[in-house]
């Protein structure tokens, strides 16, 4: 634990909660055993009305060998055999209430109980923000800041610890909002932590600009160099394509990716001369030469706009 917060407004909702849970336990069992109370009283008449319809059975069953042996008058037997018959029906009806009652004892506790779990869990809730109170690390790590001081409040969402894993790093990159068109998830990445080069991935690309920047997040993959934590100004690298046997020179003061521009080029006698060269591709600090231009030419990559005039132009040291 890091450090414990209170709120007595929440201590004071966690004992209402609780007040609420169990009065709500108590309703259920008044209401569960006065449900019982009724349902013993029926399972009583059946059993009373049963034992009646047996002894009125049993003697329909002796009134009849008296009426055949001329011992009993039809009167009588009539009499005895409309009793019987009498209990036999209020025992079927006994029994078909007993049966409906016991099945609309669930029915009639249903809301009962649906009261008990709605207050358990509003009163586990409040439990869980009590516990909450209780700030520990969500993660292994080492606790870098704790921005609040004792005694000090503090509103919902602020930041109260903050807890770092040194082994488990990304690299945070701001590239240019017009260098971002072709960075995509997953590009190989390279990042220099000033004690070393570590390879990483791109992760996750900022919708939003700031700044005039994109922020590009890097996973960083392998063993981190000596002297890597959290916070440390790096500088990295993302290689948005990989080409091969290409022409190329240092990007100039001007010309757009894939169009064609005029660069002066040395020659042996000291002049530099206008030459068209179509632009291919472009990064940070380069560009692919298309035409106009062959390995070991040197040009003149800085702005000559004062000199758009000329076609030629001598160097003098």
């Amino acid at each position: 634990m890091i450090l414990e917060l209170s709120n007595p407004d929440l201590e004071n909702s966690v004992k209402e909660a609780q007040l609420a849970f169990q009065s709500a336990q108590a309703a259920y069992v008044n209401k569960k055993a006065e449900l019982d109370s009724g349902l013993l009283n029926k399972q009583s008449d059946v059993a009373s009305i049963k034992a009646a319809y047996t002894k009125a059975a049993l003697n329909l069953e002796a009134q009849e060998k008296l009426y055949q042996d001329k011992l009993v008058s039809e009167i009588q037997l009539k009499q005895s055999r409309s009793d019987a018959e009498e209990l036999a029906n209020r025992l079927k009806i006994a029994e078909s209430t007993l049966k409906i009652q016991t099945e609309g004892m669930k029915s009639q506790l249903a809301p009962q109980e649906a009261d008990v779990d709605q207050k358990r869990a509003a009163y586990q809730l409040r439990v869980k923000q009590l516990e909450d109170l209780k700030v520990r690390a969500g993660m292994n790590g080492v606790l870098q800041e704790v921005p609040v001081e004792r005694g000090a409040q503090v509103n919902a969402g602020a930041n109260v610890a903050r807890v770092a894993d040194p082994s488990n790093l990304k690299a945070e990159l701001r590239i240019a909002e017009t260098q971002t068109k072709d960075i995509r998830i997953g590009q190989y990445a390279e990042v220099d932590t000033r004690n070393g080069f570590v390879k990483g991935k791109v992760a996750r690309i900022d919708p939003k600009s700031t700044g005039g920047t994109v922020g590009v997040d890097v996973i960083l993959e392998g063993k981190l160099p000596d002297g890597s934590r959290p916070d440390l100004s790096v500088d990295g690298t993302i290689q948005l394509e990989k080409l091969e046997n290409v022409i190329y020179v240092g990007r100039p003061a001007f010309g757009q990716e894939n169009s064609t521009v005029g660069l002066f080029k040395l020659n042996a006698d000291g002049e530099a001369t206008r030459t068209n060269v179509k632009l291919g591709r472009t990064s940070v600090d380069k560009v692919e030469i298309i035409e106009g231009l062959q390995p070991g030419d040197q040009v003149i990559l800085s702005d000559m706009s004062a000199q758009d005039s000329y076609d030629r132009i001598r160097i003098s040291g």
